[in-house]
């Protein structure tokens, strides 16, 4: 759910802001899987209105939210061809005028206000992704995006190592850290196409491959093996006929084998049917989950068919997967996925080798570590360190970054509310601490505990948590106690104030994750002696 807010100024004048992406996610663990959108109070509380707005590339992490939250700023969008295509279909959707959407090829570069942005082409899961290299003043930030290192990308070229090298050094990488914890190079998608035919191959019922409509280049690569294996292909899912269609009237498929509509696959023999499904995270409403439980119209799969997942599981939907997966199991269908069968799969995201490789091509002073969670942002920080880049922060969403002469400086921290996209509204959802009126109407929550600072630098909580749910939805408090713990050991605060403004955004995020509706939160934290313990000997 990206959504990243730069902002330019000298002393007396006023800040010029613009907004890089605009992403939205899918709430499968809430009834009815609403989409979560990035929440304004912030910035406008702030003053904050970006002059224009940049996308990335064109996945639903950095677009999805751009039709909902765009109405409050009306500035000009730009995007390369194929996302700036999938802009336009969303805007139609809602009847909004794609008027604001300008077209900008990669490689090329813009300027607005007092930024001026170039567009370096990368290599990603969807075609078209670029870093930008942004410049304000002085300051010079590569803001990196979703990337890798390729060699074998099957859409679009490989990385310029040249192209990086000539903007080096720059000032600030702000930069991709989902897989930094892994050692060595992401898998390329060249090796996952041999696999994937290879699989394909040794299939003899109906096949059924899932993964995320927006990976065009797994799609190229299950289209062509489909092919090769005497199978012809079908796609099952709005969203992977759409991007399907937006790519092929861009030429990014022109040697995607003819497809076949899904309602005459029921007149083919099994062994020439491949379908391409959405559905990999167990999506109540896709394609496969109608497969699985025998009610898609189209279709019925039974014993001898074989469902390939081509995706790795999103963290949170590993429940949603495995229910999926038993109810194609019920069916008699075997399974092939990243558990094993790795090799059907390449993250888009960088690993250590990675990194390393482009941090010495652009040789920056300073790293902001985003994307993942703190772990990731660890692991990629402590590269950089061992890299000799300055790397001081993990920032979380909504914090206010400086990036000055004197490196880079935490302004202030900003809880986030989910944002929940409702019949057709964005509606923010009440957050922590003591609002009163329309958030009351989905109860209070006290929570008060005692607390005493470790050895270690850290905080450990004393006695049991006093806690009033009231009438707040149900929750498994041991897991709650579980994770406070874990976090409350983590968390390097020097007072109780700094604690409790470490601690405000997680306990949001916690329970925005747990609850169909956030309650108001009130917090207390006490401080305590840790006990004494006793050593013998």
């Amino acid at each position: 759910m990206n959504l990243s807010l730069y902002g330019y100024g000298d002393e007396g004048q006023e800040d010029a802001w613009i907004a890089v992406d605009c992403g939205m996610m899918i709430r499968q663990d809430l009834p009815d899987s609403p989409l979560q959108v990035p929440n304004l109070a912030t910035p406008e509380a702030l003053g904050i209105v970006p002059r224009a707005l940049v996308i990335t590339h064109g996945h639903e992490d950095h677009i999805g939210a751009a039709a909902w939250l765009w109405p409050k700023w009306g500035c000009p969008i730009h995007a390369t061809p194929l996302a700036a295509g999938l802009l336009r279909a969303k805007f139609a959707e809602r009847g909004l005028s794609p008027d604001a959407i300008q077209v900008i090829e990669p490689g090329e570069a813009m300027e607005t206000g007092p930024f001026t942005l170039r567009f370096l082409p990368v290599t990603h899961s969807i075609p078209e992704s670029c870093s930008l290299l942004i410049t304000a003043g002085e300051h010079r930030v590569l803001h990196t995006g979703d990337w890798k290192l390729d060699p074998e990308p099957l859409l679009g070229a490989p990385i310029s190592p040249a192209t990086f090298r000539a903007i080096a050094p720059v000032d600030l990488v702000v930069g991709d850290s989902t897989n930094a914890p892994m050692p060595g190079d992401s898998r390329s998608e060249g090796e996952v196409a041999k696999a994937l035919e290879q699989a394909i191959a040794r299939c003899e019922g109906r096949v059924v491959v899932s993964c995320f409509a927006s990976n065009l280049a797994r799609v190229l690569a299950i289209g062509r093996a489909a092919e090769r294996c005497g199978r012809r292909v079908s796609l099952m899912g709005r969203s992977m006929e759409r991007m399907v269609a937006v790519a092929r009237g861009l030429g990014y498929l022109d040697d995607f084998p003819p497809l076949v509509p899904s309602s005459d696959l029921g007149y083919l023999p099994p062994e020439e049917v491949l379908v391409i499904a959405t559905g990999s995270q167990g999506e109540p409403r896709a394609a496969l989950q109608r497969l699985a439980r025998g009610r898609h119209r189209s279709l019925e799969l039974g014993p001898g068919d074989s469902v390939i997942f081509s995706a790795k599981a999103i963290p949170g939907n590993e429940l949603l997967i495995e229910r999926l997966k038993r109810g194609l199991r019920h069916l008699g269908i075997e399974i092939l996925d990243e558990f094993n069968h790795p090799e059907l799969h390449a993250s888009g995201h960088p690993a250590q080798e990675e990194l390393r490789t482009l941090y010495g091509w652009v040789r920056p002073r300073y790293l902001l570590p985003v994307h993942g969670e703190p772990r990731h942002q660890q692991a990629h920080r402590e590269i950089a360190e061992e890299l000799g880049i300055q790397a001081p922060l993990s920032p979380l969403n909504g914090d206010m970054i400086r990036f000055d002469a004197d490196g880079l400086t935490l302004e202030g921290r900003h809880p986030q509310p989910p944002c929940i996209v409702s019949q057709n509204a964005v509606a923010p959802l009440p957050g922590l601490g003591g609002h009163h009126g329309e958030g009351s109407r989905h109860g209070s929550l006290y929570l008060a505990l005692s607390v005493a600072a470790t050895e270690e630098g850290g905080w450990t909580r004393i006695g049991r948590l006093m806690l009033d749910a009231g009438e707040v939805q149900a929750f498994d408090e041991t897991d709650f106690c579980d994770w406070l713990d874990d976090i409350l050991e983590s968390l390097r605060a020097e007072t109780l104030a700094d604690l409790r403004l470490a601690l405000q955004p997680r306990l949001i995020a916690w329970f925005a994750d747990h609850l169909r509706r956030l309650p108001e939160i009130h917090l207390q934290i006490l401080a305590m002696e840790a006990p004494a313990t006793s050593h013998s000997g």
